[in-house]
C-alpha cells in the first residue's frame, strides 16, 4: 500500500511494538495481548525477528557483534553456538569475509543484510520486515528480496514483508494491499 496507509503500524502490532485497540494478537497460540512489557520483550527477542527499512546497526561493534546482540538478552553473553550460527549466516548472505568490520565500512545492501542475518540469529517463528529494500538501490534490493525469500523458503520461518515496491511485493508467496488501515485486496 502507499504511505500512510497503516503498513508500519500493522507490523507494530504484530511485532508487539504496540497494542492494538481492539482484537487480540496470538503468536505460536500463546496470546501476547495481556502480557507485561517484559514478557513481551523476551517472546520478541526470542520468536520474532525484526527488519527495518534502515538498518539500525550500532556503530561502534562490528559486523558479527552487532549479529549477535539480541543472543545476549537473557545472560549478557551469546550461547556457544550463536557465534559459529552468526558466521554460517554471514557466508551464506556472502559476508563471511566482513566479520570484524564495522558499519561504516559496509555498503547500504551489505548494512541490510547484516540486519537480516541478525534478526535469525535467535531462529525466530516470525519474521517481521517494513520496508526492508527502501533505501537501497534497484540491483541491491531485487537481490535482497531473492535472500528473503529463500532464507524463509530455506529456514521455514513465516516472512510479513510491508512495502509499496510491487517488485518485492511479487516475490511474496501471498500479498494483502492496504488503503486506509484496511485490507482491500488479495493476491494481486
Amino acid at each position: 500500500g502507499p504511505s500512510g496507509c497503516g503498513k508500519s503500524t500493522l507490523l507494530n502490532i504484530l511485532g508487539s511494538l504496540d497494542s492494538p485497540t481492539r482484537g487480540s494478537i496470538q503468536l505460536d497460540g500463546e496470546e501476547l495481548t495481556h502480557l507485561s512489557e517484559p514478557e513481551l520483550a523476551t517472546i520478541r527477542n526470542q520468536k520474532i525477528g525484526f527488519i527495518f527499512q534502515s538498518h539500525h546497526l550500532l556503530p561502534q561493534c562490528s559486523v558479527l557483534e552487532n549479529v549477535l546482540i539480541p543472543t545476549l538478552a537473557d545472560t549478557g553473553r551469546a550461547p556457544a553456538d550463536a557465534s559459529e550460527r552468526a558466521r554460517q549466516l554471514l557466508e551464506r548472505v556472502g559476508l563471511g569475509h566482513r566479520l570484524t568490520h564495522r558499519p561504516g565500512q559496509l555498503s547500504g545492501g551489505e548494512c541490510q543484510r547484516v540486519a537480516v542475518v541478525r534478526s535469525l540469529i535467535n531462529r525466530p517463528s516470525l519474521i517481521l520486515a517494513d520496508e526492508p529494500t527502501g533505501a537501497l538501490d534497484h540491483s541491491t534490493a531485487e537481490s535482497l528480496g531473492d535472500l528473503l525469500v529463500e532464507l524463509n523458503r530455506d529456514d521455514q520461518v513465516t516472512l510479513i514483508v510491508v512495502t509499496h515496491s510491487t517488485e518485492l511485493a511479487a516475490k511474496m508467496g501471498a500479498i494483502r494491499q492496504l488503503l486506509d488501515g484496511r485490507f482491500v485486496a488479495d493476491n494481486l
